[in-house]
């Protein structure tokens, strides 16, 4: 499922195409992706222009002039394409074809910008919800997530008090999106490595017993926003799905120092180790047991 970064980088990718410009028309081409569409899904869009398109951890989230929001998700497969005329621009060298079976194109927005934007889905795990704003801090889906690893307010304190007396492990406490939003297995691996903090670990070493932030914490806290902030300048990671709105690659997973680098040596200096992987919580755990402690 695409994380944080990748989330971010198509918020990016769209909002060329989508912010200050009107939804001209809108279609569902069929009746659910993940849940059902409401029924009144486009009537809500068409002639709606987009004041804003902002992220909430995994979720873009499009403001409307109605004073309704769109939510969207993206779910394990989900794309958005931005098309001008006939084709997609591309560029870079990291661009490959992206998924031509237009089978997949479930959801279009035709703006006044002249761009159709297309959402393509094979496993229709995404999903859209329109909401509106002043019912925001009410949505199930929003409501409890934590804050943004990126944002001002989070720091090692504010990360002390929200793993203290936790007695679950360091990385499920990570992945848990009350603690932190849009946090997933690949960079909670890559930021407990640069940390050099074991996934095992318990999440209340994070605070001393007075529930002040550690050494532990503030390591981890300067890990997460240097992995979070490189994935994005790299375009996020691309393993199966993930794809920027103009169809190229991100290229991060060329960067990763231990996920999916299972009997490789340590990238540590001076550590000799091996990266592992076991299962935790019935995900794929990628650490280096010498130097993560």
């Amino acid at each position: 499922m695409p994380e944080l970064p990748e989330v971010e980088i198509v918020r990016r990718g769209l909002q060329g195409a989508m912010e200050g410009s009107k939804i001209v028309k809108a279609e569902a081409r069929r009746k659910d992706l993940r849940f059902p569409f409401q029924k009144d899904f486009v009537a809500r869009l068409e002639g709606q222009t987009v004041t804003g398109l902002g992220r909430r951890a995994k979720y873009l989230m499009a403001d409307l002039a109605s004073g309704d929001v769109l939510l969207m998700h993206l779910g394990m497969s989900g794309s958005f394409r931005v098309v001008e005329g006939d084709s997609v621009k591309t560029s870079g060298q990291f661009h490959h074809p992206r998924n031509e079976d237009r089978l997949h194109d479930h959801v279009m927005f035709r703006m006044s910008s002249g761009a159709d934007v297309i959402f393509n889905d094979p496993r229709r795990f995404g999903y859209m919800k329109i909401i509106a704003r002043n019912a925001l801090d009410d949505e199930p889906l929003l409501k409890g997530l934590g804050p943004e690893p990126l944002g001002n307010e989070f720091d090692a304190a504010m990360l002390a008090r929200s793993c203290a007396n936790r007695k679950t492990s360091l990385k499920a406490a990570l992945l848990d999106q009350r603690v932190v939003a849009g946090l997933g297995n690949i960079y909670v691996c890559e930021a407990l490595y640069r940390a050099q903090l074991s996934p095992r670990r318990l999440a209340a070493t994070l605070a001393t017993k007075k529930g002040e932030p550690t050494d532990h914490a503030k390591r981890l806290v300067t890990a997460i926003h240097a992995v979070l902030n490189q994935a994005i300048s790299a375009g996020g990671s691309s393993l199966r799905d993930h794809r920027q709105t103009n169809g190229e690659l991100g290229y991060f997973q060329h960067s990763f120092q231990v996920y999916d680098r299972e009997g490789e040596k340590c990238q540590t200096k001076g550590c000799g180790g091996i990266v592992r992987r076991f299962t935790q919580n019935g995900r794929s755990t990628f650490w280096c047991p010498k130097c993560q402690k």
